[in-house]
């Protein structure tokens, strides 16, 4: 899938007016979906948690370098180059199977999870979807004393959906997620952000 999306300039991307106008009801609606997704994946619910993805969605975590102030734009790795993950639905599919399975050495014992999502800003598109930003902060605990996190952005793309036959208002059609981290110190990556 190839979403044009607005870059925000903590990314590397062009400048743009930080500020969005958004109406109540639908900020609203992103924050509890945001909120009910990240109930989801916290309860390993995740066959339910795939299913509220598009079926033609990038679900993309692209690197990061440390960069000069100069080459700031270039800190994140875009599409088409480094990623930790680069995933359509059919690969999001096989690794909840894998995670169900509980072959999934990593996860297996699962992770505990906790999940943050802050500063959530929304860009109603012409095309009735909503362009959306947020802050998130992962905690992880495996096992009797292993604990990890995970700080970042995520820039969604959200379209509407028939909230009675889904019971959820919107579908996600683009995620990309930007760690702040250059170097994962955490010895997988096996949870979803």
């Amino acid at each position: 899938m190839n979403v044009p999306v607005t870059e925000t300039h903590s990314t590397g991307g062009r400048r743009v007016s930080a500020f969005r106008d958004t109406d109540e009801r639908t900020q609203n609606l992103v924050e509890q979906f945001l909120y009910a997704e990240a109930e989801l994946l916290d309860d390993h619910r995740f066959d339910e948690w795939v299913s509220l993805f598009t079926d033609d969605v990038l679900y993309w975590i692209p690197t990061r370098m440390t960069r000069s102030i100069r080459e700031r734009d270039r800190q994140v790795a875009a599409l088409g180059e480094s990623a930790f993950v680069e995933d359509n639905l059919d690969r999001l599919r096989g690794r909840v199977r894998r995670l169900n399975s509980g072959v999934s050495w990593s996860e297996e014992p699962p992770s505990r999870t906790r999940r943050l999502v802050t500063n959530v800003r929304v860009r109603p598109r012409e095309n009735g979807e909503l362009e959306v930003t947020s802050n998130f902060y992962v905690y992880r605990s495996r096992l009797e004393r292993h604990q990890d996190w995970f700080v970042g952005e995520r820039l969604d793309i959200l379209r509407p959906a028939d909230r009675h036959t889904t019971g959820y208002p919107f579908r996600i059609a683009y995620r990309r997620i930007v760690l702040e981290q250059t170097t994962l110190l955490s010895p997988s990556l096996s949870i979803f952000l």
